[in-house]
């Protein structure tokens, strides 16, 4: 079995609030612990490189229809994660029609 038929761990996080259980919210100063904690998490499962961006070089590009629909699904799955754990109200704030990843975590880290 390759790689890109395996099951990936991070599609079995049904609720990320199971394992952060802080709520960031736009008033609080929690959000470098809410940062680490979430960090943790994503390292743990292996989608660090979907909030992160690899060192130069380092880079793993997608290269067959399998891994890039592989990828494109643990990247929602990620931006769900940070979605179910921030208030309405920054959710409101750092939403954006078809928004990856990263650029989510990017506007939360710029707020902060």
């Amino acid at each position: 079995m390759t790689d890109s038929n395996k099951f990936h761990a991070a599609l079995a996080v049904s609720n990320i609030k199971n394992h952060i259980s802080i709520t960031l919210k736009i008033g609080n100063v929690q959000y470098v612990t809410w940062a680490e904690l979430f960090n943790i998490h994503a390292r743990y499962h292996k989608v660090l490189h979907h909030i992160v961006p690899p060192e130069k070089g380092k880079e793993k590009v997608p290269k067959t229809d399998k891994e890039k629909e592989l990828w494109s699904t643990l990247d929602v799955v990620v931006l769900q994660w940070i979605y179910a754990i921030i208030s309405h109200d920054l959710l409101h704030t750092i939403h954006e029609p078809d928004a990856m990843t990263m650029e989510a975590g990017n506007r939360l880290r710029d707020i902060f």
